[in-house]
């Protein structure tokens, strides 16, 4: 049974108002979100920055160290305390990262928005990732996701501006949804969730309004998800990885449309559900 760490319940707004004229000079005021900088400190030692919305920063930090591999348990860490006064989030674990400097050197930027980043050597452990060769997904569940993040109410329909990533169990219900300035930082809130919860990834389903690049991939595989849905395209690093991995990408999922790219044996097809209304319980 994992130690739960103490963590801050840090609250933040997610929007600002701020004022505009439109074409005719009138004047109004739109919501827009609200990014700003959270610098992480590890043991006293500065990590990084991270560029966030700011909607879960505790569970963000957690995932961010969890899919960079610096941290392997959740019982190393004692406490992740959010102080948005300062822009800073402290972690404090319980026995020091061994070879931080090292681990931490080698940084690859990728394609994320925000420039996210990750630690050298993640590639290197893809071929240890093994996701479960069992796991399928229903046509009909697929519909069913993709109508459940169209009706979701989000930042995204007030502000627009920010990407969501929303993580489902092999039915289709929804457990968790995460909106931020990047892609890359929700995928790692949501991988913190899931680590405070102790939710294994195996028949779980990956939904992200953004693009599925290699990183995201990773993330994915790291979390043990099979299934990584898009209502955008891939990269071709993105495609390269998936394949390896045995992991189904499906991009451009909106309505009733979607291409399947990779493990294509993974996705049970029901043809009588493409013309059906699909309702989201």
């Amino acid at each position: 049974m994992n130690r739960r760490p103490l963590l801050s319940n840090a609250v933040i707004n997610l929007t600002r108002s701020v004022e505009v004229v439109d074409e005719r000079g009138r004047v109004s005021e739109i919501a827009i979100p609200a990014e700003r900088p959270l610098t992480v400190y590890v043991d006293k030692r500065e990590l990084v920055t991270l560029m966030t919305l700011g909607g879960a920063p505790e569970a963000l930090t957690l995932g961010y160290l969890r899919n960079q591999r610096l941290v392997r348990s959740l019982d190393d860490i004692a406490s992740v305390q959010v102080d948005w006064d300062v822009d800073a989030v402290v972690v404090t674990t319980r026995g020091g990262i061994d070879d931080i400097e090292a681990r931490t050197a080698k940084r690859v930027v990728t394609t994320g928005c925000g420039q996210g980043s990750m630690f050298g050597g993640l590639m290197d452990e893809v071929d240890a990732i093994v996701l479960d060769p069992a796991a399928r997904l229903r046509q009909s569940v697929l519909y069913r996701i993709v109508d459940t993040i169209r009706t979701q109410n989000s930042v995204y329909k007030q502000a627009g501006s920010v990407h969501g990533c929303a993580l489902f169990t092999a039915e289709g219900d929804m457990l968790y949804f995460v909106e931020d300035v990047g892609r890359h930082n929700a995928v790692d809130a949501i991988a913190g969730r899931m680590w405070l919860d102790d939710v294994r990834g195996d028949d779980k389903i990956f939904y992200t309004t953004g693009r599925l690049t290699s990183e995201m991939v990773i993330k994915g595989g790291q979390m043990g998800i099979p299934f990584l849905l898009s209502r955008s395209g891939t990269t071709q690093m993105g495609h390269q990885v998936a394949d390896r991995l045995n992991m189904a990408l499906l991009a451009r999922c909106t309505g009733k449309h979607f291409l399947l790219l990779t493990a294509k044996d993974r996705i049970v097809f029901e043809p009588e559900y493409v013309d059906r209304p699909v309702r989201v319980a």
